[in-house]
């Protein structure tokens, strides 16, 4: 018998969300595909597989108490961390770049999990580590060492976008713990002074896209064609949008990467600035509902993983929005549901997983200190 509190307890508007992101992600796939000539590319069948195949993810993830997963959180790190060494030595490449473990006919990106396991291990770590009057520095090397390995094997494949996200992660969720204000300021100036240095790291093709974001005029036809093409896509879409299936930049090809990296791009020459707007309203809506789970968690371990995850899916919204628009580098973020990926439709929908059983089992704890 399934006890009535997990219904009565289960956010049916955060799910409602997920499925309707869902449904307007394959539409605009299905449109990406859709050539001048009338044919369609099955890249949205493709997609429809991986979310089922994740939306049975997802409710094994409910099958059971959360709890639990802080205490798997080093096997399951550790388990991410062999996949990425593993890409390294036998991994596909694609592009230029090594992202993927392929097992048959099944192709994953191995980043793409470690981002959530990330998450996991330092929710892990900040739950068992808990310091009353904020982080200081010495308490925050396990975080950073915690992310710095995977960071260091996904710069190495090269995906520069993804690593980035997770120090955008790390920073988010320190600041959702709590830093004491010298430790603060101190990472900061670090920061602001390793840039030179983090420059020197980048390759040749990393630092044209770095380039062609302050200045694409200088390549149109070179490292600038993706930002531009991608800003006039979603210019040419104007107030209202040319309509479902009549973007020209996509249909005559102008468009790169048009079923993953700039999938927005596709909808917003289609749905103009209103859709766009509606669109990002969603994201948003799903963004609160999930610090809604954070908030009204009652144990830390859940706190700290909801607001883990909510920081991951607002970073990818930030950073895929800001490069279709041109006001960051084309670094290669997918946004979750929109942009098409069997790896990060699972990672998504056991994220999702995850918060809805945050939320389905609050009744099951008394509220912590």
């Amino acid at each position: 018998m399934i006890d009535r509190r997990y219904i009565t307890n289960f956010d049916w508007p955060l799910l409602g969300v997920v499925l309707l992101l869902s449904m307007l992600g394959v539409l605009n796939l299905y449109s990406a595909g859709y050539s001048a000539t009338g044919s369609a590319n099955t890249v949205y069948l493709r997609q429809l597989y991986w979310l089922g195949l994740s939306g049975v993810i997802m409710v094994v993830v409910l099958s059971f108490d959360y709890r639990r997963i802080a205490e798997w959180a080093p096997y399951i790190y550790a388990g991410s961390i062999i996949t990425l060494v593993a890409v390294l030595f036998i991994g596909k490449t694609v592009s230029g770049s090594q992202r993927w473990l392929g097992f048959g006919s099944l192709v994953f990106q191995p980043s793409e999990l470690a981002k959530l396991a990330t998450v996991i291990t330092l929710a892990s770590y900040f739950y068992h580590k808990d310091v009353k009057k904020g982080y200081g520095l010495k308490d925050l090397l396990a975080p950073a060492g915690i992310v710095l390995l995977p960071f260091i094997l996904i710069v190495k494949e090269p995906d520069l976008g993804t690593s980035l996200l997770l120090l955008f992660v790390l920073a988010s969720m320190v600041l959702f713990v709590g830093i004491k204000w010298g430790a603060f300021l101190t990472l900061l100036g670090f920061g602001l002074t390793s840039v030179p240095f983090i420059w020197s790291l980048l390759k040749d093709y990393q630092k044209k896209r770095v380039e062609s974001f302050l200045w694409p005029e200088r390549d149109p036809l070179g490292s600038g064609y993706h930002a531009i093409q991608s800003k006039i896509a979603v210019g040419s879409g104007k107030i209202l949008g040319k309509g479902y299936l009549a973007g020209s930049q996509s249909k005559l090809d102008f468009l790169p990467e048009q079923h993953t990296d700039f999938a927005f791009s596709v909808f917003a020459e289609e749905w103009g600035f209103m859709g766009s707007i509606l669109l990002i309203i969603l994201y948003f809506l799903l963004i609160l509902l999930g610090l809604q789970v954070a908030i009204r968690s009652k144990e830390k371990f859940g706190a700290f993983l909801a607001f883990g995850i909510v920081a991951m899916i607002f970073w990818h919204l930030v950073v895929n929005v800001g490069m279709v628009l041109g006001l960051m580098p084309v670094v290669g973020v997918p946004l979750p549901l929109i942009s098409y990926g069997g790896s990060s439709a699972v990672t998504t929908l056991t994220s999702i997983g995850l918060l809805l059983n945050i939320r389905m089992r609050r009744f099951m704890l008394q509220k912590g200190p």
